[in-house]
C-alpha cells in the first residue's frame, strides 16, 4: 500500500519537468500562428477544453465520484492565466521578446513570496541560493541585458505584470490543489480563460479563423502540447510538490525555448546562453535539494 500512496510523489517531479518543457514549445507555436497574439491565446485554450473535459471525466470514472465544483474559486486562476497571457503579448509588443521573456521569468519570486505568506511553506536560504541561481541563469539565457533602455519601460513594466499574473495563478492553483484534481482545476479555470480571451479578441479586432491547414495545425499543437499537457502537467506536480519549488523548475522553459528555436528555427544560440542553460539546471537542482516536503 506504501508504495501505491508514494507513487504521485515520485511521479510529480518528472511530471513537473515535462510539464516545463511542454510550454517551451509554446513560443515556437505562436510564431507559427497565423492569428494575432490575443485571438492565438484564446484558440490555446479552447482547442484544449475537449482533452482537459476527456481528463476530468476519466478521473471522475477512475474515482467512482463525482466533484461538486465551486465556480467562484475556479475563476480566481482562470483570470489570473487570462492576465498573464494578455500582458505577456502586450509585453512583447513594446519590448524585445528577450525582455518580455526575462521580466516574465521573475514569476517564481511572486509564486516564493506566496507560498510563504499564503501557503505557509518554508522556504530556506538554501533554497533562495537555488532561486538566484536559476534566474540568473535564465537572465543569461535569454540574453535581455543589453537591450534595456528608456524605450523598453513599457514593455518591460508589462513584462513585470505578466510575471505577478503568471505568480499569482500558480499560487492559486496550489491552493485548489488542495481540494481539487488536477484535471477538474484545469477545464473549469480554462474556460473561463477561453471566454475571457476571446471578449480580447473580439475587442482588438483581431481575426478568429487561420486561412490554411498549417495554421491550425499550429494552433492544435499549441492547445494540446502547450496548454493541455504543459499546463495539465504542471497543475498535477503542484498538488504533490511546493509551489515555490515547482515555479522556479518552471524555468526550464525558456531553455526548452531556445533549444528549439536553434534546432528548429535557425536562431543561434551562442556560449552565454548555453552557459544560462547549465546554471537554470544547477539552480533548480540546488533548490530542489533544499525543498522540503509541503507544510500545507
Amino acid at each position: 500500500m506504501s508504495s501505491v500512496a508514494e507513487q504521485p510523489q515520485r511521479l510529480a517531479l518528472p511530471a513537473l519537468l515535462a510539464g516545463g518543457i511542454a510550454i517551451g514549445f509554446s513560443p515556437i507555436f505562436v510564431r507559427l500562428s497565423e492569428l494575432g497574439p490575443v485571438a492565438t491565446g484564446f484558440h490555446r485554450l479552447f482547442l484544449a477544453l475537449p482533452l482537459l473535459w476527456l481528463w476530468m471525466h476519466w478521473e471522475a470514472r477512475v474515482a467512482r465520484e463525482a466533484t461538486k465544483v465551486e465556480w467562484l474559486p475556479m475563476a480566481v486562476p482562470g483570470a489570473l492565466f487570462a492576465g498573464d497571457i494578455f500582458f505577456w503579448h502586450w509585453s512583447i509588443t513594446y519590448t524585445t521578446v528577450a525582455n518580455a521573456t526575462l521580466f516574465a521569468n521573475l514569476a517564481p519570486v511572486v509564486v516564493t513570496f506566496g507560498a510563504w505568506f499564503y501557503l505557509r511553506e518554508h522556504i530556506s536560504f538554501r533554497f533562495l541560493v537555488g532561486m538566484a541561481l536559476a534566474m540568473g541563469g535564465a537572465a543569461l539565457l535569454v540574453n535581455a541585458s543589453a537591450a534595456l533602455g528608456t524605450r523598453f519601460v513599457l514593455g518591460d513594466v508589462l513584462g513585470l505584470v505578466t510575471a505577478c499574473f503568471f505568480g499569482s495563478y500558480v499560487v492559486a492553483v496550489a491552493r485548489l490543489r488542495d481540494r481539487y484534481a488536477a484535471s477538474t482545476i484545469m477545464f473549469y479555470s480554462s474556460a473561463v480563460t477561453c471566454v475571457l480571451l476571446l471578449a480580447a479578441t473580439l475587442v482588438s479586432g483581431e481575426g478568429l479563423v487561420p486561412s490554411t491547414a498549417n495554421g491550425w495545425i499550429a494552433l492544435l499543437a499549441l492547445a494540446w502540447i502547450s496548454q493541455a499537457m504543459g499546463q495539465g502537467l504542471i497543475a498535477y506536480a503542484l498538488g504533490h510538490l511546493p509551489a515555490s519549488f515547482s515555479a522556479l523548475a518552471i524555468l526550464i522553459e525558456p531553455l526548452t525555448a531556445a533549444i528549439l528555436g536553434w534546432v528548429w528555427l535557425g536562431e543561434a544560440l551562442g556560449m552565454p546562453q548555453a552557459v544560462g542553460g547549465a546554471i537554470v539546471l544547477a539552480g533548480i537542482t540546488v533548490a530542489h535539494r533544499a525543498s522540503g516536503p509541503m507544510a500545507r
